[in-house]
């Protein structure tokens, strides 16, 4: 859980923001929440010296990366940095190709607790590979470094990733809108959601399917989206890294990111990734996430531009919820997460009208 500084100010980073951002996260309720990464993206580095060494925009970083590092640890939170496996990052600033150990080491002596890694300007590298130096590097340089591996699924990580990184892009990067396409691949949160929602069986307790960055209070999505975007990233367990200004939050937008109780479905010590179990009516999806203590959340999610209601026979529908019975009785609870309060139970049907593009989200627990 954190912060990055791409989906909001991409290059246009400096050490003020990144201070007045980790500020922001201390005293916001953020951290009380559960935040504690802060990260700079691409375009914080401008060359390297005559040793080789990776040299930080002297103009936009003029304390340097060990200050800020520093300053971060000094709130209670975390730094990380970007870097990229090629020649160059995506935005034409210096890689870490041939450089993996002299960058790694730089990174410890700084104070970085978390390296996002990219893969541009590769030519014939092969993706693995590449990820295993800097894996290899990152561990000489002895110091605890949560590694992001950011090929954009492109490779297929999940099925060689668990031993090499901590978490690993599933799909291409995800644009501030609903369901939208651009011509290189970036699309609307919902398309990257339906990327990532097969590929739980590769996800657990240490090594996690990557979504991409959340967009919640980038000024596109209403804050019905931006709720439901939330809800479905806790449902698949995915990382929760906020991409908006947190010094400038609505109220709404705050009270998404700090619901403890959407929250504690992301972070369920089971970690368990939700899955879409059965769509009902043609738009309203019922998705399914096993939680420790033998718990279940379900999340009805109203796809539709329509208003929707639902009535729920939990006889008829969740004898066994998807095959095992969750201890479901006729006294289980229904807890609404977003009311943040007990509905009712499973002896009566569950009634509900759910708005355009909103979610009911309920855990049941006895």
């Amino acid at each position: 859980m954190g912060w990055n500084s791409w989906n909001k100010f991409a290059c246009n980073v400096d050490e003020k923001l990144i201070r007045e951002t980790a500020d922001a996260m201390a005293s916001s309720g953020m951290k009380e929440a559960g935040y504690e990464y802060i990260v700079i993206d691409d375009c914080w580095q401008v060359s390297r010296d005559e040793n080789g060494n990776i040299v930080p925009d002297p103009e936009r970083f003029p304390s340097g990366m060990k200050a800020l590092a520093d300053y971060i640890h000094s709130k209670g939170l975390k730094f990380g940095l970007y870097s990229c496996a090629g020649s160059k990052t995506c935005e034409g600033r210096p890689g870490g190709r041939g450089h993996e150990y002299q960058d790694a080491r730089a990174y410890a002596a700084w104070g970085i607790d978390y390296l996002k890694y990219d893969f541009c300007n590769t030519d014939a590298q092969k993706a693995e590979g590449s990820y295993k130096v800097m894996r290899d590097a990152l561990f000489a340089a002895k110091r605890p470094i949560v590694f992001s591996i950011c090929e954009w699924g492109s490779t297929e990580p999940w099925t060689w990733a668990k031993n090499v990184g901590h978490l690993w892009r599933t799909t291409s990067d995800i644009m501030n809108c609903w369901d939208c396409k651009v011509n290189w691949g970036g699309m609307g949160w919902t398309l990257v959601m339906d990327k990532n929602e097969p590929l739980g069986k590769y996800a657990g307790p240490g090594s996690w399917n990557d979504p991409d960055m959340l967009q919640v209070g980038n000024g596109v999505l209403t804050d019905v989206e931006s709720r439901s975007h939330f809800t479905m990233w806790a449902m698949m367990s995915a990382p929760l890294i906020t991409g908006n200004d947190i010094r400038l939050m609505t109220p709404a937008i705050k009270e998404i990111l700090t619901n403890k109780e959407i929250i504690a479905l992301d972070q369920d010590p089971l970690g368990k990734q939700g899955y879409r179990w059965w769509t009902l009516d043609g738009n309203i999806e019922l998705w399914l996430k096993p939680l420790a203590n033998d718990e279940v959340a379900l999340c009805f999610f109203n796809r539709s531009s329509e208003v929707k209601n639902i009535d729920i026979d939990w006889k008829k529908y969740f004898g066994k919820l998807d095959g095992k019975s969750y201890g479901v009785t006729d006294k289980t609870i229904i807890r609404d997460l977003w009311l943040k309060k007990n509905i009712g139970t499973t002896g009566k049907n569950l009634k509900a009208t759910i708005q355009a593009h909103d979610v009911l989200t309920i855990k049941l627990s006895k």
